[in-house]
């Protein structure tokens, strides 16, 4: 197991296969145990990146809140693809892990040379909006804080996450889940390379999203999973390899 040293916190990623390489960044409260069925797909063709956000898995859960945030999870994406000597990368994610692919991207764009955005959002441009959405955030660190790990759905969209305690999942929600500003929804006009915009057709609380990314990134690809919830992957996960290998074929 390998784990990425970032200024005294560990990161845990694991690198299968050869090839180009794809980036996979996991949703909020998931581990990259949830890419277990695209790694296996992929990993004869492409070099796969899977990693657990920091506060998340089998990386470390820093005690200290402000080790927590959106610029440093960027910083965390950056160290990964530099670690597997990969100049560009493929950078996907799913949920909060594709909203962070997207602020990745407006940071290092030179580093990008696609993206697949899975059942996510931009964020928002409205202050209302964004606190609205950072009030949530706060009440599930709160109930990570009072419940500990019982506050995780039981549901399949949670898969099979093993964090050791709540704690990283609290201070994630407070410094990742939590957004700062309309950086990365004002972005989106900006993004120049190929990208792919799938979410489950029953996702309901992402379909107006998904629809606004497509609208605003020039020449991206749509594409609505059948049957499928939040978690396009674990719901239907022939369609959506299906769906990951027709885009990735189109690259150049």
């Amino acid at each position: 197991m390998a784990k990425l040293d970032r200024n005294g916190v560990a990161i845990h990623y694991e690198v299968h296969g050869s090839g180009p390489t794809i980036l996979l960044s996991s949703g909020y409260s998931l581990t990259s145990r949830m890419w277990d069925g695209q790694v296996a797909a992929l990993k004869d063709r492409y070099q796969v990146v899977v990693w657990d956000f920091r506060g998340h898995g089998e990386s470390d859960y820093p005690k200290d809140a402000a080790q927590y945030s959106e610029t440093l999870t960027a910083g965390d994406m950056l160290a990964l693809l530099d670690t597997v000597g990969a100049k560009k990368a493929v950078v996907g994610g799913l949920s909060l892990g594709g909203y962070m692919s997207l602020a990745f991207h407006a940071r290092h764009p030179e580093r990008v040379r696609a993206l697949m955005l899975f059942d996510t959002g931009p964020g928002f441009k409205k202050d209302e909006a964004r606190a609205k959405w950072n009030e949530t955030a706060h009440k599930r660190a709160t109930d990570f804080d009072t419940r500990g790990l019982a506050a995780l759905s039981s549901s399949d969209e949670v898969g099979q996450p093993r964090h050791r305690d709540a704690t990283g999942l609290a201070g994630s929600a407070r410094g990742m889940l939590a957004q700062e500003s309309g950086r990365v929804i004002l972005s989106l006009e900006e993004v120049a390379v190929p990208t792919l915009v799938l979410v489950g057709a029953d996702d309901t609380n992402f379909l107006a999203a998904t629809d606004y990314m497509a609208a605003k990134i020039k020449g991206s690809t749509k594409v609505v999973i059948p049957g499928a919830g939040h978690v396009a992957n674990l719901h239907q996960p022939a369609l959506f390899n299906q769906a990951v290998e027709a885009f990735l074929a189109t690259l150049p």
